[in-house]
């Protein structure tokens, strides 16, 4: 009977979420203030009047075992006190939705006050939600929200700087450094896209649909140069595609830069795309298919026999319609992937065309030189193994992104051997497959291993075998070739582990790394960094560990890493609303968006690593840095900086 009650409270709560703003505006109309009691304590009054016959239930009671009144803050240190003091004409009523139970309601003006108590400093306004219960007869809305945002007297303005007048990019003591990240990695991410577009050509839904492609354009004129310009056009149509499908990324990169970190960095979408990485590996073993409506493809298929070049068009869009299903899971890690290095919606163009291109070139390629198919294998049960070890790397990609999201929550739940080991068993799983071993449906028996086979087998079983040393806790453990990807060497399982000691210990906080500078009088190297960020773990665990780099890094600067994705709350007194210099207003309530925002307000970027070097007296001394694979090109950066910060003090 209590869990039906409990059901009959939270049931409206639920159905109501939707209407509540409109139905409070319309029935209560609440005013918050603040009183100052002493240094630390406050009393907040919230008051309001009813109408058209609704009650409003006292906030010292309980429904079912829940409040009828709650207050909630972002900052969890904020104490509320236990009682309200209630104000206004009351009376009690018996609840026929909870047993003629009885409760305090207001009908008219009601008046709630409650006393809150900071542990730090007092923020110069508090936001937060009221959360209150009223109703009407059978109409009943539990813990309906009002917003809102009151003055405290005698409290601190939000103590963080976000723009800093004197960090002028456009004229730093020094020209030495990276001029932009634009291009930088663009070929990298094109060149991957590249290959998932041909290693999609050789799954099921593809790979059958070459010869008759080819097939269509060579036979459907006898003008062998209009055909192959015909076949021309259906490749770039379908490397236009792609590129269209990345569109509206970049108006969300333009409505807000941050935007794509944002995403790439965020729990919940890491955990979505965790969990979808998982259902594409099923889908790839066989269990099911994952394909777009049948009835958007047999559209866009009745117009691809329109003549010239929309007919062109739509059967290109056909050929990404109907192979979706093979193509989505490959494509959706390379979406994945480009968001999760923070370079923008360029960089997602980059992959996307590439992937296009890998996807197109072939079929146009075929179609110029006809003869070529005659080397083309015949297709067969070998695309079905093609696609179930695809489905098995899928599996290896979500681990991937459940590792971000522990590690930006900093859970623990995937440490670094948690990591390796799982890659272990997915590689020896691959091995065993290829092998015979292991079939999944739609699997025919394995007869004879193919110097092809043979290949792979040895490739995934030596890849394998060098991710073994990676659960130790060795000297070998680093695994260079992966460096970056798994979770830092310090997030371990190990008590004592052998490689964590990089030599550098950055601090967390800007303005306390710029009043250690004053007091010592060094340079300041800015780290904006991410706890999601592979190519920061690259540098953190191969060029800040080179003897020469770390020596600089230890002795002649003040490092601060600022996490642009730490998703702490900041205490409230350093909450606060910040309009940027593109006119947008921003809530900065985490960490993570204070340093994002001081990042693209005084560095003009939003990417991970970027470096930048300052003087105590925050004047730019350099470019800013990007990744860098070699250690020796940083340090000489490290080296430019420290001449500039010597030519600053004459």
């Amino acid at each position: 009977m209590k869990l039906i009650r409990l059901l009959l409270f939270m049931l409206p709560l639920v159905l109501h979420q939707g209407t509540s703003e409109a139905q409070d505006s319309a029935v209560f109309q609440w005013k918050a203030a603040s009183t100052r009691i002493s240094a630390l304590v406050y009393q907040l009054t919230f008051k309001t009047r009813a109408n058209q016959g609704w009650q409003l239930y006292g906030p010292n009671q309980k429904i079912s075992d829940i409040p009828a009144a709650q207050l909630e803050f972002s900052d969890s240190t904020i104490a509320v006190g236990a009682t309200y003091l209630e104000t206004g004409a009351k009376r009690t009523i018996r609840s026929k939705i909870f047993d003629n139970a009885s409760f305090v309601v207001y009908e008219g003006e009601a008046e709630f006050s409650v006393t809150v108590t900071f542990r730090g400093a007092v923020p110069a306004s508090l936001p937060g939600v009221f959360k209150y219960t009223y109703g009407k007869g059978d109409a009943f809305y539990p813990l309906s929200p009002f917003a809102f945002n009151v003055p405290l007297e005698g409290g601190l303005s939000a103590a963080a700087r976000i723009k800093i007048p004197g960090l002028d990019l456009k004229n730093p003591v020094s020209p030495c450094g990276d001029d932009t990240t634009e291009g930088k990695g663009l070929l990298r991410i094109f060149l991957l896209g590249l290959a998932g577009g041909f290693i999609a050509l050789f799954t099921p839904c593809v790979f059958p649909l070459i010869p008759l492609t080819v097939s269509f354009f060579t036979k459907r004129t006898a003008n062998r140069k209009k055909g192959i310009a015909q076949a021309m056009f259906y490749g770039f149509f379908i490397f236009l595609i792609y590129i269209l499908l990345s569109l509206p990324f970049h108006l969300l990169d333009h409505t807000d830069p941050e935007i794509l970190n944002n995403i790439s960095t965020n729990v919940w979408l890491n955990l979505l795309f965790f969990i979808v990485f998982v259902v594409f590996a099923i889908s790839f073993f066989g269990y099911f298919e994952i394909s777009l409506p049948g009835s958007v493809a047999n559209r866009v298929d009745s117009r691809s026999g329109a003549g010239n070049l929309a007919g062109i068009f739509f059967m290109a869009l056909t050929l990404a319609i109907v192979s979706f299903s093979c193509t989505g899971p490959i494509l959706g890690s390379l979406l994945a992937g480009a968001l999760t290095n923070n370079g923008g919606a360029i960089q997602l163009s980059a992959g996307m065309g590439g992937f296009g291109m890998g996807l197109a070139l072939p079929f146009a390629l075929f179609a110029t030189f006809p003869g070529w198919m005659k080397a083309i294998p015949k297709s067969g049960g070998w695309l079905t193994s093609v696609k179930v070890v695809l489905g098995f790397l899928e599996l290896a990609m979500a681990v991937k992104f459940l590792s971000n999201a522990d590690l930006v929550e900093q859970w623990g739940l995937v440490k670094r051997e948690v990591f390796i080991g799982v890659w272990v068993l997915t590689g020896l799983l691959i091995v065993l497959y290829l092998m015979g071993k292991i079939r999944f449906p739609h699997d025919s028996p394995v007869k004879k291993f193919s110097r092809t086979r043979i290949a792979f087998i040895v490739v995934f079983a030596s890849f394998t075998l060098y991710l073994i040393p990676g659960l130790t806790n060795t000297t070998w453990a680093n695994l260079r070739m992966i460096s970056g990807f798994p979770p830092p060497l310090c997030y371990t399982l190990y008590k004592e582990p052998v490689n964590c000691a990089r030599g550098v210990e950055p601090l967390r906080d800007y303005e306390q790394a710029i009043a250690q500078a004053r007091k010592e009088h060094k340079p300041v190297l800015i780290d904006f960094t991410g706890w999601a960020c592979v190519n920061c773990r690259r540098m953190e665990e191969n060029v800040w560990t080179d003897p020469d780099v770390r020596k600089k890094m230890l002795q002649d600067f003040i490092v601060v890493s600022l996490y642009v994705d730490d998703r702490r709350v900041l205490p409230v007194a350093q909450q606060m609303s910040y309009t940027t210099k593109s006119g947008a207003l921003k809530q900065l309530v985490t960490v993570g968006d204070k340093w994002a925002t001081f990042q693209s307000e005084n560095f003009n970027a939003v990417s991970q690593p970027q470096y930048a070097i300052i003087s105590p007296d925050e004047k730019v001394l350099t470019r800013t840095k990007y990744y860098t694979r070699e250690p020796k090109e940083f340090a000489e950066w490290l080296d430019c900086g420290l001449q500039a910060a010597g030519t600053s003090q004459k």
